[in-house]
């Protein structure tokens, strides 16, 4: 946009600046008037493209929305020539605006330009050293939905010190109440190379608390929605999340950057009930049990996909009998020796159970047809289908190659030992077997009281038999808590997309929690991916970054301690009370005094000193949520069982006894792995309460 347009005569930028803002926010107005006046009646078929038009054009109304209290741009850039131009020439400058959405004016002229246009890069990665033709970046500061303050940065300038944007700051700092936000104002130069990273690779992000590694997966999302909005908008793209509280708290983030297609499950959600991801599932599978560690350990393990493939290929037999298909007056005999052949051709091209199950009547036909065209007939296609659904055919089938039922098959492995041993023999021990056998086997599919170690099995098995239909793109966060065959679950849902890969090896609180990275992308079948590393913290202050990387040197021994940007002095308490009588008054108190402070609190304690805490909070008179629930002015405080603390965020912490969230998990390194969690989910104070002594690494 040429830099005169758009602007009123004053002399005052914010005022300037300000006209800009209503005169955007006014085109967006129309843009969707627009979009809303158009009339459909003579342009569709019928009812079902009316149908589909519609729904379009109803999406399309709901991304031109303007979010009050959302800034439409939070900057600018003033380059130096023309976009595109040879600098030769000496072409006068252009000024972009810089927001969440594009906005144009009423001749098509841009008044926003989407953050992840070509054009706005520079905004995130222009730098003194390499200004991109840019000669000033301006951000700008807001208070609710008004434009409050600018602040500019003279690219060409070598007089000017490089210096930390004070509104940058403050955008990172901002108190959190509500779901998570968008970052897309706050990208660094490091989270901007991995967002823009192309759909054709699998990143894997390593990154400790407060990098922004949720942040940057859900921007690249976004960003490859707008660089290949045709493809995705055909094959799909879904975000996974390790729980539906941590879904609540990200899904307002995609919305509030106009991107309304975007699927969120977890991974139990994908093989109980596959349509959160668009595909089919496990139709009639509930989870309703618990595995013990070690049988869930044992279902996790990769060597499971072998016993299952096993199982499902033991039902192939070898033909005994020939084949006779009758057809009028005429008799084709097929021998038990070429159907031998067929099958075994069949099981040499280790296809799909199901599509071997649907080409053996064919590959049969086809050889009666061999010998009706050796006597002097002239069958064709239709002939070949008739003898596919021909009687004998059909017992023939299923008597070699029958079908089978993935949760059948799964139950089966599960109650009936000799099964499991002969399909299991060389892959699992005697001990892993018997850990992983119903001591009561059901009598159903579905009165079995399956785990979600048991639906990742059947989903496995279901892939053997059918192909999985694979997205365009996957977003797994917090993936350093998923088994092998959860790996393997949510690969095949990208088996021919990419993915963006999320997480953090110190945090791994299952007893199956990965130990690299190169071992979880070779079981998610993107073994050439390429891991970044964010080490740069931004949101956890560093003496509270500081204080929990103690625990690292046991937790997770060479991983990089995350250095925090932002210095709170005063940001770290740790109190100690006389003993357990006087710990729930003393928490009370930690969480009275941060309430007088602006932003969320989150209360974390051990899962089982959960109940107690909520008694304490209601007979003090204070209202608390749940995690996920969606914080407001009036309710700040959320009580959060350690267990459902990961990838959340609040503006202060209290958290409840140490020791006693160390105590809550199976083995020490998971329970400290679990605290580690805990202590990093303050942004701006943390206030730890113990009566019973630190674990020894925080001392």
């Amino acid at each position: 946009m040429p830099a005169h347009e758009h602007e009123s005569v004053t002399t005052d930028p914010l005022v300037r600046e300000r006209a800009h803002l209503a005169a955007s926010r006014s085109a967006l107005r129309a843009m969707r008037e627009d979009v809303q006046a158009l009339d459909i009646t003579d342009v569709t078929a019928n009812w079902v493209n009316a149908a589909v038009l519609q729904s379009q054009i109803d999406e399309r109304i709901k991304s031109l929305a303007d979010l009050a209290h959302t800034p439409l741009f939070f900057g600018r850039l003033d380059y130096l020539h023309e976009v595109g131009a040879d600098q030769a020439e000496g072409a006068g400058g252009e000024r972009f605006y810089i927001g969440r959405r594009h906005v144009h004016d009423a001749g098509g002229d841009p008044m926003v330009v989407d953050w992840r246009a070509p054009v706005s890069q520079p905004f995130y990665r222009a730098s003194k050293k390499d200004p991109q033709d840019v000669g000033r970046r301006r951000r700008f500061g807001y208070t609710g939905g008004e434009l409050t303050a600018y602040e500019d940065e003279d690219l060409t300038d070598p007089a000017e010190a490089e210096r930390t944007s004070r509104l940058l700051q403050a955008e990172i700092e901002r108190p959190r109440v509500g779901p998570m936000r968008d970052i897309v104002a706050t990208i660094q130069p490091e989270q901007d190379e991995i967002v823009r990273s192309g759909l054709g690779g699998t990143v894997c992000v390593q990154g400790g608390p407060g990098t922004g590694k949720t942040a940057v997966g859900l921007h690249r999302v976004a960003y490859l929605l707008y660089a290949h909005r045709e493809r995705l908008a055909r094959t799909g793209t879904l975000v996974i999340g390790p729980n539906r509280s941590f879904l609540h708290y990200i899904e307002q983030v995609l919305p509030a950057l106009g991107e309304l297609e975007v699927k969120q499950a977890t991974v139990d959600d994908l093989v109980t009930a596959g349509a959160a991801a668009g595909t089919p599932g496990a139709a009639g599978i509930e989870v309703r049990g618990t595995d013990a560690a070690e049988a869930a350990v044992v279902k996790g393990d990769a060597r499971m996909a072998e016993v299952l493939r096993r199982a499902i290929r033991s039902h192939v037999t070898t033909p005994t009998e020939p084949v006779v298909v009758v057809r009028g007056s005429r008799r084709w005999r097929v021998p038990a020796y070429e159907l031998e052949e067929i099958v075994a051709e069949l099981l040499a091209r280790d296809m799909r159970y199901g599509a071997a199950h649907e080409a053996l009547p064919q590959r049969i036909a086809h050889a009666v047809l061999v010998r009706m065209e050796e006597a002097g007939e002239a069958p064709d296609d239709r002939v070949q289908n008739a003898v596919a659904r021909n009687p004998a055919v059909k017992a023939a089938v299923k008597a070699v190659w029958p079908a089978v039922d993935p949760a059948k098959l799964v139950l089966r492995l599960l109650s009936d030992a000799e099964f499991l041993s002969t399909h299991a023999d060389g892959l699992l021990t005697e001990d892993e077997q018997k850990a992983i056998l119903w001591v009561k086997p059901a009598r159903s599919v579905r009165s079995a009281k399956w785990s979600a170690a048991d639906a990742v099995l059947i989903d496995e098995a279901r892939d053997l038999v059918t192909r999985t239909h694979s997205l365009g793109h996957v977003v797994l966060d917090e993936a350093q808590d998923l088994s092998p065959m959860q790996y393997r679950a949510v690969g095949r849902r990208c088996s021919t997309g990419s993915a963006t890969v999320l997480g953090d090896l110190a945090q791994g609180t299952t007893p199956w929690s990965t130990e690299s990275w190169t071992q979880a992308l070779s079981h998610l079948g993107k073994s050439d991916a390429v891991v970044e590393e964010l080490t740069a913290g931004f949101r956890v202050p560093r003496e509270v970054i500081a204080y929990a990387s103690r625990l690292l040197p046991v937790i997770s021994p060479g991983l990089a301690e995350v250095e925090s940007v932002r210095e709170s002095p005063g940001s770290l308490e740790v109190r100690a009370v006389a003993g357990p009588a006087e710990l729930d008054a003393a928490v009370l108190t930690a969480c009275e005094e941060s309430l007088t402070r602006e932003g969320s609190i989150g209360l974390i304690a051990a899962d089982a000193r959960v109940p107690a805490l909520a008694e304490a909070l209601t007979a003090a008179g204070h209202a608390y949520l749940s995690p996920g629930e969606e914080t407001s002015a009036e309710a700040r405080l959320t009580l959060v069982p350690a267990s459902l603390a990961k990838g959340l965020e609040y503006d202060y912490v209290v958290l409840d006894e140490p020791a006693a969230v160390v105590d809550g998990e199976p083995d020490t390194r998971t329970g400290l792995r679990r605290l580690y969690v805990a202590l990093t989910r303050a942004v701006s104070g943390l206030t730890v309460v113990h009566a019973a002594a630190l674990p020894d690494e925080l001392a």
